[in-house]
């Protein structure tokens, strides 16, 4: 695997029209800077706005991924970036003369015979891993889609697919080297839709640039003369020009690989992939994928990226069990002895849950007078000590903590169920409930043993030092 960044060489450009939109376009892939990343330009638009290919950007994932920054969109941007990102390139400035890179022939090839000829460049930068040291799932129990990714120190995808449509039957695809494999197993392997779908697509006005030269068409259901007469005025080719077929796709049209619908699921996983920003070491085993189940995948992976970035930042010593140690924590918060009241991290995810432990020991100050004979820690301390688990979880990348402080704006519903002694150890759960800005809501519990001992639903805010 490539260990330093890359980027093209020369300037490279394609022209074509649009899946969706049917308009025609120029599309020009130009070198980038380190830590650039891929980043579509409309210089069809007045300042040629820029719109980084990142997960926080996607809009809409109906049949393609769409990203937008403010009202700027680009539709259909998987097959450029599974290009990009199969040809381990880094940095990309993509430019556009309209909404949507040309469809070429419907598979990423066009794109990926583009880049070899304007070359690579390697640059002083290291590639930025996101490596995976634990399991990290999607599952979509409507759609029966599944997608994992375990650790491994490498890059494979494996994708199945059964759409429990005899047309199509069930398929499986396997990715095991990117530099071996992609170019010539993956990027040629064309969209696809059945024959059922196209009717419905062309009246919802989003296949405007699809003909039969551009996608794959599996029939999955005998049409009459008049539905076809009627289907190749919406797709506007002349009747003599489509037929069924005996192979089961329209026009009798050729496979490019027995399994090239499995083959091309795995490429729009790739591009949806490249929406992390970062290349991936891990195992990714995907069933059933399509773009809005790629997208919530990508965005747990973005999570876990982010958790992993706070913690190299704070954590300087990787311990085994332990996101932030105490020294980390000292770093994040401002709480000194003796009101700092939790330990380690043992669980994080960013925005949704952490969890802490406090080893409650017969040194605490507070066992002094509370009481003299029968120590018992004070309820509002183990509520402060849910407070302060909270806090943390209230980081993001972006936030320097060293200038904030969280504050308490309110607590609800707390509930003290059973005592907490000397030689106990408080787990304590914070959930995030609702975030808006600098405040957010969490419900917090704590467990010594595995009994609930404490629990309340709690608000704070996130403000800058001396405000």
């Amino acid at each position: 695997m490539l260990i330093l960044q890359r980027t093209l060489k020369n300037d490279v450009s394609l022209r074509g029209k649009g899946l969706h939109t049917g308009q025609e376009c120029t599309i020009t892939f130009k070198p980038a800077p380190t830590n650039y990343g891929y980043r579509f330009v409309r210089t069809d638009i007045e300042n040629s706005p820029e719109i980084p290919a990142l997960i926080e950007n996607v809009v809409d994932v109906l049949r393609g991924t769409t990203i937008a920054v403010n009202d700027v969109k680009v539709h259909t941007t998987e097959h450029v970036l599974a290009a990009l990102y199969g040809l381990e390139i880094d940095n990309c400035r993509i430019e556009l003369s309209g909404p949507e890179p040309p469809v070429m022939d419907g598979s990423a090839q066009p794109f990926t015979e583009a880049l070899l000829t304007a070359g690579f460049r390697e640059q002083d930068e290291p590639k930025n891993w996101l490596v995976i040291d634990e399991t990290i799932e999607y599952h979509d129990a409507v759609n029966a889609v599944d997608i994992v990714a375990l650790p491994l120190d490498n890059f494979r995808v494996t994708v199945m697919v059964d759409y429990k449509n005899p047309a199509l039957g069930s398929q499986h695809s396997g990715l095991f080297d990117l530099q071996n494999d992609f170019l010539k197993e993956f990027s040629p392997a064309r969209t696809f839709c059945f024959l059922s779908e196209v009717e419905h697509l062309a009246n919802q006005g989003i296949i405007k640039g699809g003909d039969l030269e551009n996608a794959v068409v599996i029939i999955d259901k005998p049409l009459k003369e008049n539905e076809i007469q009627e289907l190749c005025e919406k797709l506007g080719v002349e009747s003599e020009n489509l037929t069924l077929g005996q192979n089961g796709i329209l026009n009798n049209r050729k496979l490019r690989f027995k399994n090239e619908p499995a083959r091309h699921k795995l490429l729009d996983l790739l591009g949806d992939l490249a929406l992390l920003g970062m290349p991936v070491k891990a195992m990714v085993l995907a069933a059933r994928p399509g773009h809005a189940s790629n997208v919530e995948f990508v965005k747990r992976l973005k999570k876990y990226a982010d958790r992993n970035k706070l913690a190299r930042q704070y954590q300087h010593e990787k311990k085994a069990g332990v996101i932030f140690d105490i020294n980390a924590i000292q770093n994040i918060l401002p709480h000194r002895y003796p009101f700092l009241l939790i330990d380690k991290i043992v669980d994080f995810k960013l925005d949704e849950k952490i969890v802490s432990i406090k080893n409650v020991t017969m040194n605490e100050p507070f066992f002094q007078g509370h009481f003299p004979g029968n120590p018992i820690m004070p309820g509002v301390l183990i509520l402060e000590a849910m407070a302060q688990t909270g806090g943390i979880m209230m980081l993001n990348g972006n936030d320097n903590i060293k200038d904030s402080v969280v504050l308490f704006m309110g607590i609800d519903k707390a509930r003290f169920r059973k005592p907490v002694l000397p030689g106990d150890t408080l787990v304590i759960e914070a959930t995030m409930t609702n975030k808006r800005r600098s405040v957010c809501q969490f419900d917090g519990r704590a467990y010594v043993r595995g009994e609930l001992v404490c629990e309340a639903s709690l608000m704070a805010t996130v403000v800058p030092k001396n405000s």
